[in-house]
């Protein structure tokens, strides 16, 4: 399929994640164009990428439009709804840690009413299959430590309501207005809201002791652990969240082995190892 070819030396960067970088261009002032990292730059991935986005708006839930997939030099990415004046959630909080209670307490809510939303199951996959898959392609994990967490898995119910895949305070987006919304889409499934919460989990109280993390989520260590205790007391409705914790870490285990799974860095597997080795043997 053709799609039209952006000169992107007329565009201004105003924007880099994870995944890959955003633009604005001054003649079409409500839009923005994405470029994912050069390895998630193919046109299957932008293409499922826009389609998930369309599904996702399709099912009620806030998110912007998307428009048209382009072509940018070899490398592919697509337009989409400009949201004027719009700061992420894990800006808001660096920029005015005071916020920090009531931004988390913001996530907790959105995410309370992503998780209630019954999913396109014909659409999206399977999270515990993917939990699955990852788990058994992660060869930096120990045996025992692997068929701890393959067990655990199998006995999950594959539930049919939504999960986010990339639960954390960048990823959700609040307008001048106020209005909340849910970017970076590209691991949506179904299944257990706690596959969520494992992963915010993950990111807030062990990720945010690499440099890496802090300068993608734009938060310091202290903010993200004060967030994780402000978003579990909201999210669980109890001041005494240590059993919120607890399941909340099992499942960060398994996270581990499903970010690896979807982002391979072999310079980490040691780390990786490490880290799901921890999470097991206190937790499992």
């Amino acid at each position: 399929m053709d799609f039209k070819n952006i000169d992107i030396s007329t565009w201004t960067q105003v924007g880099e994640g994870g995944v890959g970088k955003t633009y604005t261009h001054p003649d079409n002032p409500d839009i923005l164009l994405k470029v994912n990292r050069a390895s998630m730059s193919d046109e299957l991935t932008v293409k499922r990428e826009v389609e998930t986005s369309q599904h996702v708006f399709d099912l009620g839930l806030s998110t912007p439009r998307m428009y048209d997939i382009v072509r940018v030099g070899d490398a592919y990415g697509y337009t989409f709804e400009r949201i004027k004046s719009k700061k992420s959630l894990s800006r808001i909080c660096a920029d005015d840690p005071s916020r920090i209670g009531e931004i988390a307490a913001l996530l907790a809510c959105e995410g309370r009413k992503l998780h209630a939303t019954p999913c396109d199951t014909a659409f999206f996959p399977s999270h515990k299959e993917g939990a699955l898959k990852a788990i058994a392609a992660a060869d930096f994990a120990a045996d025992a430590d692997k068929q701890k967490l393959m067990a655990f898995v199998e006995g999950l119910d594959d539930a049919p309501t939504c999960v986010h895949g990339d639960f954390q305070p960048g990823n959700m987006i609040v307008s001048a207005e106020g209005k909340p919304y849910w970017i970076d889409l590209g691991w949506f499934s179904h299944g257990l809201p706690m596959f969520d919460i494992g992963h915010l989990f993950l990111i807030t109280q062990i990720y945010s002791q690499f440099q890496r993390m802090i300068d993608i989520i734009h938060m310091s260590r202290e903010q993200l652990l004060a967030f994780w205790d402000a978003f579990a007391v909201a999210y669980s409705g109890s001041a005494d969240h240590a059993a919120f914790d607890a399941e909340a870490a099992r499942f960060a285990a398994i996270d581990v082995c499903y970010i690896s799974y979807q982002y391979p860095h072999p310079e980490a597997n040691q780390m990786f190892a490490h880290v799901v080795h921890s999470l097991v043997e206190q937790y499992y």
